[in-house]
């Protein structure tokens, strides 16, 4: 899942996504009103945990597999707890 606030490049994304196997869905916001937007605090509320590990705080290593299996490792305790639960 991938979360977009603006669609300035829709047919470019959607293409994109389409040749990775990837479902694109772009909420769109609405002008001076609040309003809760789909699925946009799943993606909020996973980056939030993820600032409780130390080391995603900030993005300290050279190179990006490094960082992917940072983040790989500090949700194994996320999905423990899920399964456990």
């Amino acid at each position: 899942m991938c979360g977009l606030t603006k669609a300035t490049e829709e047919a470019r994304l959607q293409q994109v996504a389409s040749g990775c196997e990837l479902q694109l869905e772009v909420v769109k916001r609405h002008q001076r009103s609040f309003e809760i937007q789909p699925r946009r605090w799943v993606v909020e509320r996973t980056f939030a945990w993820d600032r409780r590990q130390r080391r995603l705080s900030k993005d300290y290593e050279r190179l990006p597999e490094v960082s992917e299996s940072v983040v790989y490792i500090a949700m194994i305790p996320l999905m423990l707890n899920r399964l456990t639960a």
